[in-house]
Formats: C-alpha cells, structure tokens, sequence
C-alpha cells in the first residue's frame, strides 16, 4: 500500500511517495517535484504509485488537486494546516521534508483532517465574501468624501443625499479637491451598482437552495435584527452546521473564544482567540450591537456584564452568546422564541 504525501504550492507540487507492507515500517519509494500547470503528468504518476491514499493540507487552491486526485487514489484527505504545526515548527523545512511528514503522518492515520466544503457552499463563500469587500470600499470612499469635506468645515449628515451632496459641491473648495470629490461619486455609484448587482445574485442564490437551506433560513429569520444578509454570511462560513460537534466548537470556528493560559492552579483569561472566520466574527458583533439596543432581552444580558467587564467585551459576550443560540436553532430546526413566550 502507497501512501503519498503532496506539498502543494501555487506553480509546483512536491510529491514523496512512501510504502508500508502490513506491519512493517515506512519505505521511501520516490519524491518528485511536478508544476502545476502539468495535470497530465500528475494524473499519470498518480496512477503509476496507485493504488494509494493521498494527503494535502487545505490550503488555498488545493480544491482543484483534490478533484484531480480524487479520480485516480482509493482516497485522498485534507490535512488541517493549523494543526499540522510539527511541519511549520520543523528545524528542517523544505517542499521533501513537508511532503514526506504528510505521508508519515497518512501512513500512521495520525492526520487532523480539515472539513472539505461543498461546490455550493465555496459559491456562497464567494458571493458573500465578495459583497463585504464592496461594503468596505463604499465606506472607505464615503470616509475619504467625509474627509475632504470636514477640512472646510462643511461635513453633513445628510452628506449622501441629493440635497446633502449639491450643498457639499456649493462649498468654496480648491479646483482639485472639487474634481476629486466628483471621481469619487462616481466610485460610489459603481460600487452601488454593484451590490444591487451582488443582492440580486445571492437572492437568485438563495432561490435555488435546497429544502434543508431553506428551512434553515427559515429559522434564522426569526430572530429579531436578523435579515437575509446576516442570514447568508451565517450561512456561507458556517457551511454545515451538523459538522461542529457542539456550541464550543462553533465559537471557536467563529474565533470569539476567550483565550486561557493556565498552570497548575494559575488560570489567566486572555483576549478573544479571532482564530477563525472573521466574517462571521464581524457579523455576530454587528447583532449584537442591534440587539443590545433593540430587544429588552438582549439589553438586560448586555447591561448585566457591561458592569462587571466593561462595554467592549460585554458586546463580545452577547456575540458569543448569539451565535450559541443561532447555532442551537440550526441544530434543533426550532425558531427563536420571545423572552415572554421563553
């Protein structure tokens, strides 16, 4: 049986291909180095090592490899890359040496495997992870108009209205700074364009989901301050929720996890892990800001740890604790419910 391991970069792969015959030790077979751009000749050493099992870390661009590899191996794994550390804290790093400790590791069954996500759900990452970065650029232009403007005294807050924006452009500004708060509109409009653009995608998206999708947006639709936006980042980073084997796992994915450094009966809490997607991070603080000022509930918790641990970690609190509860709702199929009808 051939175990190979596979260190996979964005122009070459590094192969080591090791044999085990049962019982027996590790033998070296070969290591290979092959580009990318070559998928025949990596199908055609794949074929001649097989049959084999294959390892690759999750990396980005390991999706195409694995679809290749998939074809031609008895079975091919994703290696969790955080968890593989003993490879980046290794005093003898190279693409062989990488290689071979994956293929070590696979022959021993001893690798932390990394959750694979589905064609669908890498789409709905996509979407979704594209429309935060127009959010970011709208602010980051709104912020750059707001900021030529405050130097003459003539910030508003209706700045990004029709009557808001001709009294800014009826300001005495200098001939160039006039120009480029023109240039600027016009990004401004574009990147609204192409949100409208990117909602009517995610809706059209949504439309498509199969019936487990839709009943889960379903439930997350019912609680308070959660729309359709809020509802496809959940969505879209979580990919399936069945996968976290209970609420600490899914805070933990979400990075909002307070780090702990402990010995023997010394226990420091430390800040927030922000280990994982910080999309869906950025999304259960937002909610949370919502809720702490909407919703009575919500206002009460907030209020409660605002006076023992102050406002900013108070708000991650509620969003840790939001994401508990969505992820309950996703897990049970049940909707949210009142604190009245609790």
């Amino acid at each position: 049986m051939n175990f190979i391991g596979a260190d996979l970069h964005k122009k070459s792969i590094t192969f080591c291909v090791l044999s085990v015959e049962r019982g027996g030790r590790p033998q070296l077979v070969t290591t290979r180095r092959l580009p990318c751009d070559a998928t025949g000749t990596i199908e055609d050493f794949l074929v001649a090592h097989g049959p084999a099992e294959l390892v690759v870390e999750a990396t980005i661009g390991f999706d195409w490899f694995a679809s290749l590899a998939e074809g031609v191996c008895r079975r091919v794994v994703l290696a969790h890359a955080g968890k593989m550390r003993i490879i980046a804290e290794s005093t003898r790093k190279s693409d062989k040496v990488d290689a071979r400790v994956l293929a070590e590791f696979l022959a021993r069954d001893m690798i932390p495997e990394a959750w694979r996500p589905t064609p669908r759900i890498r789409q709905h990452r996509s979407l979704i992870r594209y429309r935060q970065r127009l959010v970011r650029r709208q602010t980051s232009v709104k912020n750059t108009i707001r900021g030529i403007l405050t130097r003459y005294n003539a910030d508003r807050s209706d700045l990004f209205t029709r009557r808001g924006w001709a009294a800014a452009l009826s300001t005495d500004l200098h001939a160039a700074e006039k120009w480029l708060l023109e240039q600027h509109k016009r990004d401004l409009e574009r990147i609204r364009d192409q949100l409208k653009a990117v909602d009517a995608k995610l809706a059209e998206f949504a439309s498509q989901a199969a019936v487990a999708e839709r009943e889960a947006r379903a439930v997350l639709a019912t609680m308070p301050g959660v729309g359709p936006v809020t509802i496809d980042v959940i969505l879209a980073e979580l990919g399936d929720w069945r996968r976290f084997k209970n609420c600490n796992a899914v805070v933990a994915f979400a990075g909002l996890a307070p780090g702990v450094r402990s010995s023997d009966e010394t226990r420091h809490s430390l800040r927030m892990t922000k280990a994982g997607s910080p999309l869906l991070r950025f999304a259960m603080v937002q909610l949370a800001h919502r809720l702490k000022r909407s919703t009575a509930r919500w206002q009460r918790s907030f209020s409660q740890l605002e006076n023992r641990i102050g406002s900013k970690k108070a708000t991650c609190a509620i969003a840790r604790r939001l994401l508990i509860t969505l992820y309950a709702m996703l897990r049970d199929g049940r909707a949210y419910q009142m604190a009245a009808a609790a």
